[in-house]
């Protein structure tokens, strides 16, 4: 019993002295071959669907939930775990995993709330203007091989 009391406090002391974020974010395509990306209300420029990975959620579970709220998206694959990068836009201490996940399907069109402005799936040859450049990274690494920036 004070083994556990101890390691709680300890890890409670880490907790507080090295405190991290960590998010997920998804390219979702559908059978089109076509991208799903969204626009937020509080932040500019179009994204991939994503969001922070809560308290005793997977990392897999975080990103099927962020693509139900944020696109009504439900994922027929297994999405496929890319690569980690370290968001220093954020803070110095937020981490994205970022996955693919092939074959999703939108179980009803998003409509615009006080989170999300727009969302659609675009070809890959028409992004919209606005695409976040990390956005484009990270596709760009992911079809065209280029090498992958361990920065968001």
């Amino acid at each position: 019993m004070k083994r556990s009391i101890y390691l709680r406090a300890l890890h409670l002391a880490h907790l507080v002295r090295r405190p991290m974020t960590l998010g997920v974010r998804g390219a979702a395509f559908d059978r089109e071959g076509r991208v799903f990306l969204v626009r937020h209300t509080y932040v500019s420029g179009w994204l991939m669907p994503g969001g922070g990975v809560e308290a005793g959620e997977t990392a897999e579970n975080a990103l099927r939930r962020e693509l139900s709220e944020e696109g009504n998206l439900v994922c027929e694959k297994t999405p496929r775990l890319v690569s980690v990068h370290l968001n220093r836009a954020g803070s110095s201490r937020d981490h994205v995993i970022f996955y693919r996940i092939d074959g999703v399907q939108q179980s009803a069109p998003r409509e615009p709330d006080r989170e999300i402005a727009e969302s659609a799936f675009f070809a890959l040859d028409a992004l919209p203007d606005g695409t976040s450049e990390a956005t484009r990274r990270r596709l760009a690494e992911l079809l065209e091989g280029t090498p992958s920036d361990p920065f968001w």
